[in-house]
């Protein structure tokens, strides 16, 4: 791209709030300048204004505002935006229509089938983008070897652009579409989306829709086949949705932008950022890559100026705005994902890894139940923080002004209603006096309980907390909050936290950047001279890209090599070609090629890039991607599959058209010592200390300045806290030297803001036990579907931290470590290892395998914490394959048995023994040893190495703090968990005796066999406790609904954890209050040889339906799993099914979601139909299932499996014959039904619980329960509407830590 000389060239940044813009003038000079995002009453468009303004002021000539800006001065316009990110959030694109295969009109309602939010009962999602939806009678499904289907007609047989072959089962009826198209558009609508399936492979069908479209009218029509040619249908119909849904939004800006300069901008070149970090034309800027172009660019800004090819330092972004962090990685490469979600929407598209958590400036504080607790709730813009006079709330903005980290006098009156006042101290001071004494009300009150205890509350807790040491434990609290996605994202990976720089920017982060650094063990903060203006000169930097992206399904092999090089070859030249006709030189373009590739049978897979991995004679042209992939599998995941075969699902090509400028900014030279304007007083773990303030601009490079001080711009504050250095570069940037933590002796009374800060920390070994987990493991289980947990425990087996929240654990891995302890007593040492899953010691069911280890410190002769992980192996032996068998009848019938078995005993893996035990039950009638003894072991390896790091982080956080204090720690987070549940119960206690006089509730349901689960709970108003009974409940059952001791104290947790409504720590604090009665012999407390596997499943909701209609906290769920599962002697498939959720107080049940002690995703149909003997036919919602009420119950699901081949189906539900309850007046909802339709035209009803042979043809009907309605219906003849949902106030979070935890939570 050449350079226009003489011209003026601007970069903009268009946030939400600010506009910030970058201009390089004609004479090599640069310019900043911000604005805000809207003041319609001085100009219609920020950046055009921006624009005007610099002209304006450098060329001394008029611009006037009402007149189109002369384009003759300027060379080229880069922008960012959050257009596309604004009409996703507030739900204000344009209408849209989305065409589907029939039989899936419901798909993307339904998606992954999981709810965002575990404990949310509402299950508040964010409705579809579109507004109607077209069903097309068409179907195409891939040709499988061996498929043993009778064929009744011929069919047209098509190859695919991955290779593959399919089958047109039904032609497209043109027709039929162009009548329904024009009914959509006779109603207003012209924006369309397009989604049939397997049209990322043979798009025909698609592209002949997209013709008609057009030529009927519609405006836009997004074809899902061009927008991401992904396999996958449920993220690609998203992507599709949202493309469809947002380019003519930001077309509508585009033309309003370019209206306001003479020729429409015909004669500049204008480029936009997209979301994975490049630039493109304006005219190719499209809504599905827009979504992150504002932060885009302020990631290629830290990456481009931060990082040293030199030195190879990686470097950590912390962008820290108003009312999130984005935080991102860079380390000589731009890390991507290409499936991420923003605003409750599943993008399948190149996008830069920015994580963003909600904690920013304007995050609110709260003091709930004694814990300080920082966000997500956001002040927003307005009104903003206390201190913008607008009556806004306390936020880390205030926190930092109230300790004299923020200097009024510096910044413009641009505040209060008339937006002419200063920054008011006042207001901030008066509202944290008041948060002071309601927390020394809170600490006075408890002072005399915690002494009776044997708790010692802190010097500072007796004589009251001062206002600066409340609002800098809030800061503290804050900071710690955004440490926690920081090292998940670097030891996700494999990566030392403290071994990268902490590139800071944004408006917020130069105050905090200093205290990360320390938490977080990094030596070196970097701030760029245009830290508050970083994504805008980003995009001065950036290069102009072309992204091309083709699927396959080749095998990574010297016969496909080929093959590949040619479509390489193809691709690159498309890339090229389009990078020429921008007017980019072919000297200044530089390709990269990236294959996707996963190992044979696994869904694991890594966009490998082969830089550093020169071709050979092994290898395809490319490079040697098989290298580069082992190498980086083995970095991430700590193993590799050698003799596995290697899958190429995608071939990509980068092309980067190198057009950033160079920044040749110099600083002046030093003449002297920097010299202060002024000294404050700033408040740090000191006390009040003099600080000296600098103006930026002012600083002579290479100089030092030591801390405390304070350094300020236009745009940002810098706080270079006690014992750190800051030192001006050559350049003019910011680099900070930060000493390490000189941690302040802390005592073992109760601090209350170190209460927060343990329960994070407590919380992080937790989660970093579970990444190391995730990363050694080898099965699908572990390492793709997350099914495990990990915990920290006390040294009485006390459950402390649990991460994450797989409701069927929640609390029963405290049974398990507590039975080890009585089991072993004091003969445990060091490198003992302990393996369970029995329930007559905490076990869920068997094939739930937990490995226990004890904790010990030198001098002390017993454990001092406990770790373990909980993990789900995909087989253990039994009856059936997966040991999850629907009937059996005895627990030696589900698998392999362990008890208290030393997995490692002195430091030795127990290899010999262990697999004897795997083994053992082949020795039962019709039973097998395990089916999978590799993944077995390598899994359990997995799970002592997991449990390693726990016990190294548990001993670091106890060489920092000592023993004592840690333990007194973790005994007042479970006192917190406890008194939140103890605060709950009050509260329902006393609204229950005002409205009937007793403490007293009681309720019953039933399983399908007759079953009663009978609970009586009394509760204690004064004590905040209760005595939940499960007295009259019905015997042991003959069958595998019986359910462990365990099952139904987690089910307890998840209640209870519901009804308290706000994140407190999941602990054995949390039900401390209470007391369980279970009668011994019962379903819920079964003998010791009693089948279980349907008790984990099945009966832990029902035992959530009777507690929840004890309280009348919402009506029935589905009450069900829907345990699904087939297969053969070649391959085995199982997963459970959404249903209705319960409608409750003020709102409709979520339709087609999984509820309560489940949250497992389902697989995609294509992923389905492509590895799987079976065609799913039809996967929708089933319409009036859901109970009618004041508020309706969802509805359940219909899905519909036909079968290629020979397979067993084994059926394991429940709802089938008791129907979902209704509360106050409302409807039951429907009961489900399991049929099936046998290829001679014979319909049989399965019952709820079966295994069955079925031949090619034969397809199952599976009609999942309604959840139940909630109060009488006003108008018996009309159903309530589901009101059209916009996500909560809370900022959404987004990149690779928030899916990792998703998808956790998706178990």
């Amino acid at each position: 791209m050449t350079e226009k000389k003489g011209k003026f060239d601007f970069a903009i940044d268009r946030g939400g709030t600010f506009t910030d813009v970058f201009a390089r003038l004609p004479d090599g000079r640069e310019r900043v300048l911000k604005l805000l995002s809207r003041d319609p009453q001085n100009y219609k468009d920020a950046p055009t204004e921006g624009i005007r303004r610099v002209l304006e002021e450098e060329t001394g000539r008029a611009f006037p505002r009402d007149q189109p800006i002369d384009t003759s001065l300027i060379g080229w316009i880069r922008m960012g935006t959050t257009v596309a990110t604004n009409a996703l959030l507030e739900r204000e694109g344009e209408r849209t229509a989305l065409l589907v295969t029939l039989g899936f009109k419901d798909l993307l309602h339904i998606g992954t089938q999981a709810r965002p939010k575990l404990f949310d009962l509402e299950v508040a999602v964010p409705e579809v983008l579109y507004e109607e939806v077209i069903e097309v009678d068409e179907r195409v499904v891939l040709s499988q070897d061996g498929c043993q289907l009778p064929r009744k007609d011929p069919r047209r047989i098509v190859t695919g652009s991955t290779g593959d072959s399919l089958e047109v089962w039904r032609e497209l009826d043109l027709e039929r579409v162009e009548k329904d198209l024009k009914g959509v558009l006779s109603r207003g609508i012209t924006s369309l989306a397009v989604l049939l399936l397997h049209s990322y492979t043979w798009s025909d069908h698609e592209k002949a829709v997209g013709c008609l479209a057009r030529r009927l009218g519609f405006t836009q029509v997004s074809l899902s086949s061009e927008v991401m040619p992904m396999v996958r249908a449920v993220p690609r119909g998203y992507t599709v949705c949202a493309d469809a849904y947002l380019t003519p939004k930001i077309h509508q800006y585009l033309k309003g932008f370019t209206s306001g300069f003479k020729g429409g901008l015909k004669h500049v070149d204008v480029l936009f950022m997209q979301s994975d970090g490049g630039l493109t034309p304006m005219e190719q800027f499209c809504g599905s890559r827009a979504v992150l172009s504002g932060p885009a660019g302020g990631v290629v800004g830290y990456a481009i100026t931060s990082y040293s090819e030199m030195e190879k330092k990686p470097v950590i972004g912390f962008d820290m705005g108003g009312t999130s962090t984005d935080v991102s990685r860079y380390a000589g490469q731009y890390e991507h994902v290409f499936e991420a979600t923003t605003a409750g929407v599943t993008l399948q598209a190149p996008q830069l890894d920015i994580n963003t958590v909600a904690a920013g400036g304007g995050s609110r504080f709260f003091f709930r139940s004694g814990m300080f607790v920082v966000g997500p709730e956001s002040a927003g813009a307005h009104p903003g923080p206390a201190c913008y006079r607008k009556g806004g709330p306390l936020t880390v903005t205030d926190a930092n002004l109230a300790l004299g980290r923020l200097l009024p006098s510096f910044f413009p009156k641009i505040f209060g209603p008339g937006e002419d006042e200063p920054l008011s101290m006042e207001e901030t001071m008066k509202q944290f006096r008041h948060l002071s004494q309601e927390i020394n009300l809170f600490l006075s009150s408890n002072q005399s309980q915690a002494g009776a205890n044997g708790a010692n509350h802190s010097p500072s807790s007796q004589s009251g907390m001062s206002v600066e040491e409340v609002a800098m434990g809030f800061i503290r609290v804050a900071n710690e909050a955004m440490c926690r996605p920081i090292r998940a994202l670097t030891q996700a990976k494999g990566h030392d936290t403290s071994q990268h720089v902490l590139a800071c920017f944004g408006g917020a982060g130069g105050q905090h950047a200093c205290a990360i650094a320390r938490a977080l063990g990094m030596k070196t903060v970097f701030i760029h001279k245009y830290s508050g203006v970083l994504s805008a000169y980003g995009l001065a930097l950036a290069d102009v890209v072309e992204e091309v992206q083709e699927p396959c399904s080749l095998q990574y092999e010297h016969g496909s090599f080929g093959e590949l090089d040619r479509r390489v070859e193809e691709l690159s030249t498309r890339c090229l070609d389009a990078l020429c006709a921008r007017g980019v030189t072919s000297g200044q373009i530089t390709t990269e090629v990236f294959l996707h590739l996963r190992y044979k049978g696994t869904d694991c897979a890594l966009m490998v890039t082969a830089a550093g991995y020169p071709a050979d004679a092994k290898s395809c042209l490319a490079g040697d991607f098989r290298g580069a992939f082992t190498d980086r599998y083995l970095k991430e995941f700590g193993f590799t599959i050698p003799d596995r075969a290697i899958i190429v699902d995608d071939i990509r090509v980068r092309g980067c058209g190198k057009s950033g400028i160079k920044s040749v900014f110099k600083t002046k030279t030093a003449l002297g010592q920097a010299k202060p304007v002024t000294v404050t007083k700033c408040y740090f773990e000191e006390g009040y200390l003099d600080t000296s303030v600098y103006l930026w601009e002012e600083l002579p490079r290479g100089h030092s300045i030591w801390g405390p001080a304070i350094i300020i711009d236009k745009n940002s504050t810098i706080l270079v806290e006690p014992s750190c250095e800051a030192r001006l570069t050559e350049g003019g940037d910011v680099c900070m030297t930060v000493s390490s933590d000189p941690h302040c002796a802390l005592g073992t009374e109760l601090n209350t803001v170190q209460l927060s800060i343990f329960s994070h920390r407590f919380m992080s070994i937790a989660e970093q036990m579970g990444r190391v987990l995730q990363r050694t493991s080898i099965s699908t289980n572990i390492k793709e579907r997350l099914d495990f947990s990990c915990a920290v425990f006390g040294p009485d087996g006390g459950l402390v931290s649990n991460a994450p929240h797989i409701p069927v654990h929640l609390g029963a891995m405290q049974e398990t470590v507590q039975y080890q302890i009585r089991s072993f007593g004091t003969t445990l040492k060091e490198g003992d290892v302990i393996l369970s899953n029995h329930p007559c010691a905490g076990g869920s069911h068997l094939p739930d395998l937990t490995v226990i280890t004890p904790v010990f410190r030198k001098g002390v002769s017993r454990p001092v914490f406990f770790v373990a992980s909980r993990g789900h192996h995909a087989d253990i032996g039994g009856i059936t394959p997966g040991s999850m068998p629907p009937h059996s009848t005895s627990l030696q019938q589900e698998g392999a048995v362990f008890v208290s078995f030393k997995l490692v005993t002195g430091g030795v893996f127990q290899e010999k023994a262990l697999t004897e035990a795997l083994m053992a039950p082949a020795q039962y009638p019709d039973s097998s040893g395990t089916r999978n003894l590799h993944d077995n072991l390598s899994d359990l390896r997995a799970q002592v190495a997991a449990n390693q790091r726990g016990s190294q982080l548990v001993g670091e956080l106890i060489d920092s703090y000592g023993l004592a204090v840690v333990q007194a720690y973790m005994g007042y987070i479970q006192s917190n968990a406890e008194l939140a549940v103890r605060d709950m119960l009050k509260d329902f206690a006393r609204r229950r005796r005002q409205q009937t006089g007793s403490l007293e509730v009681e309720s019953e349901d039933f399983m399908d066999d007759g079953t009663a689960i009978r609970l009586r709970v009394q509760i204690n108003e004064d004590e905040g406790s209760a005595v939940f009974d499960f007295t009259g409940t019905g015997t042991e059952v003959w069958g595998n609904c019986n359910a462990p001791r365990a099952i139904t104290l987690s089910a307890l947790i998840y209640c209870l954890r519901c009804m308290v409504g706000q994140d407190i720590p999941l602990n054995q604090g949390c039900l401390a209050p209470i007391k369980i009665i279970i009668p011994p012999g019962s379903i819920l407390q079964p003998s010791q040889n009693a089948a279980v596997v349907g008790g984990n499943v099945l009966t832990s909701q029902r035992v959530v339906d009777v507690i929840f209609r004890a309280f009348e906290v919402c009506s029935a769920s589905q009450g069900c799993m829907n345990n699904i599962s087939f297969g053969n002697e070649s391959v085995g498939y199982y997963e459970t099914v959404a249903g209705g959720a319960g409608a409750g107080p003020g709102w409709n049940g979520r339709s087609g979601v999984h509820s309560h002690m489940t949250n497992t995703r389902i697989t995609d149909p294509e992923i389905l139909e492509k590895r799987y003997p079976v065609i799913l036919e039809h996967f929708s919602l089933r319409p009036g299932s859901g109970g009618a009420g004041k508020y309706s119950g969802g509805d359940g699901v219909v899905r519909k499996l036909l079968f290629r081949n020979q397979v067993v189906l084994s059926v394991l539900t429940e709802r089938r014959s008791t129907r979902p309850y209704g509360l106050l007046g409302g409807d039951d909802g429907a009961a489900g039904l399991n049929l099936l339709h046998r290829a001679d035209g014979r319909v049989l009803n399965l019952g709820a619980k079966t295994s069955v042979s079925l031949q090619p043809g034969d397809m199952f009907c599976l009609y999942t329960p309604g959840g139940g309605g909630y109060g009488g219906e006003e108008d018996p003849n009309r159903r309530p509407e589901t009101k059209r949902r916009r996500l909560d106030r809370s900022f959404p979070e987004r990149g690779s830590v928030f899916e990792y935890r998703m998808a956790q939570e998706g178990v």
